[in-house]
């Protein structure tokens, strides 16, 4: 028997109360964001346009310094980060060494001291490279095959040990110990770095330098390029030619055409093997300014435009352009659902947005670090449970970022 209509559930009758539950909860929702933003939003002092060393970075610094005493522990957090990827480790030296940099060049009391954590640092580097090999900095697949180019170089350890040693060479100056003994070997090893930079993009020749096999990256290409400009200031070389040639070919060669950023990686030739991704194209806008103002500002505004994502005082950055999207790996972390908030990429963007003077968005960035970043506090100094070694060295160059890099990037001056 067909049961009477009244006998029929209202599919329809409880939508308008579960509507007005939704609404209610993302009014609530909005209200405490609304709210909480103003809790974690950072002083304007405590930022990289304060003369001196901001609170945060002196804390930051702490914190850093403090985790080089465990970098040889089989426990500590920096052998857990090489294990879960060798680059982080890497990565992690090169930052810090150029925070300190700029710390050692704001504040001229700590010079010598910075110069000798710089020195560790870059001798440690070193000793890992002499006697486990280049690839001991790379992930497990550069062995999985061999490099196109003989003898095999990777240009991501070339450039960033290059960018080290010519840091190291600045601080030394700033303390006055130019004839050291360690900066003259920084010197020394300086000078070769920049030759097998030279010798890998002479072999490259219409190309570009591999990191991987067969594998190019515009992040270790324009790490390569400021350090050779850094070199520059520090030995008294001249690159700018070399520099310009190779702009002018991964202007036409390595644009995607439908936001017009580079491509992220690509082979020898130049054939796109990864799409723009945030974890590569922020540094490299920071990194061509010293090279190339005007590129690298084109490129931070169209960065922006694609990968800059904000919502009530928060802001994030994408790893892809949303028509570009395409599967989470190792350089983007875990992309947060809903807004497609990449960790490396929202870290990697505060150094842009630092160098390119851009303090609201810098701002909000950091509102949403301090609000889902989980700062820890204590008498080791800062750090962010949700980051490693290699976030907070990046957070801290980005705090720091000044005095040396508008040396670096000047268009005129020699040593």
């Amino acid at each position: 028997m067909k049961p009477s209509d009244s006998a029929v559930p209202n599919a329809t009758a409880g939508r308008p109360r579960v509507l007005a539950a939704v609404l209610c909860i993302g009014v609530s929702l909005v209200a405490v964001l609304a709210t909480t933003r103003f809790c974690y939003r950072p002083d304007p002092v405590d930022s990289p346009w304060t003369d001196g060393v901001a609170p945060t970075a002196r804390a930051i610094v702490q914190g850093q310094t403090a985790a080089l005493a465990t970098a040889t522990d089989p426990d500590g957090a920096t052998a857990r980060m090489r294990r879960s990827n060798p680059e982080w480790d890497f990565m992690g030296r090169t930052f810090l060494v150029m925070a300190l940099g700029e710390v050692a060049l704001r504040d001229a009391a700590s010079a010598p001291a910075n110069f000798r954590v710089v020195d560790r640092i870059v001798r440690d580097t070193l000793e890992v490279e002499s006697t486990k090999g280049p690839r001991a900095f790379l992930m497990a697949y550069a062995k999985g095959r061999p490099y196109r180019v003989q003898p095999a170089r990777s240009l991501f350890v070339d450039g960033e040990l290059a960018m080290m040693l010519g840091v190291e060479c600045r601080v030394a100056r700033a303390a006055g110990a130019t004839n050291d003994p360690a900066a003259l070997a920084a010197a020394a090893g300086l000078r070769a770095r920049v030759a097998q930079i030279e010798e890998s993009l002479a072999k490259a020749g219409d190309g570009f330098a591999e990191s991987y096999p067969d594998e190019c990256w515009i992040f270790d290409h324009a790490f390569a390029l400021a350090a050779l400009r850094l070199a520059d200031r520090e030995l008294g070389s001249d690159h700018d030619a070399l520099s310009r040639r190779w702009l002018a070919r991964a202007k036409v060669a390595l644009r995607e055409p439908a936001t017009g950023l580079p491509y992220s990686a690509f082979t020898i030739e130049g054939r796109p093997s990864e799409g723009p991704e945030g974890s590569s194209v922020w540094l490299a806008a920071h990194l061509f300014g010293a090279v190339d103002p005007a590129f690298a500002r084109e490129l931070y505004s169209k960065s922006k435009l694609h990968l800059a994502r904000g919502f009530l005082g928060f802001a994030w950055s994408r790893e892809w352009p949303p028509s570009l999207r395409t599967r989470e790996d190792i350089d983007s972390g875990v992309v947060v659902p809903g807004v497609d908030a990449s960790p490396s990429a929202s870290g990697l963007v505060m150094i842009a947005a630092a160098s390119f003077g851009d303090r609201a968005f810098l701002s909000e960035l950091r509102t949403s670090l301090e609000f889902a970043g989980f700062p820890i506090r204590d008498g080791n100094g800062l750090r962010y449970a949700a980051s490693n070694g290699v976030g907070d060295a990046v957070l801290l160059y980005a705090l720091v970022v000044g005095p040396m890099w508008r040396e670096i990037a000047a268009p005129e001056g020699k040593p």
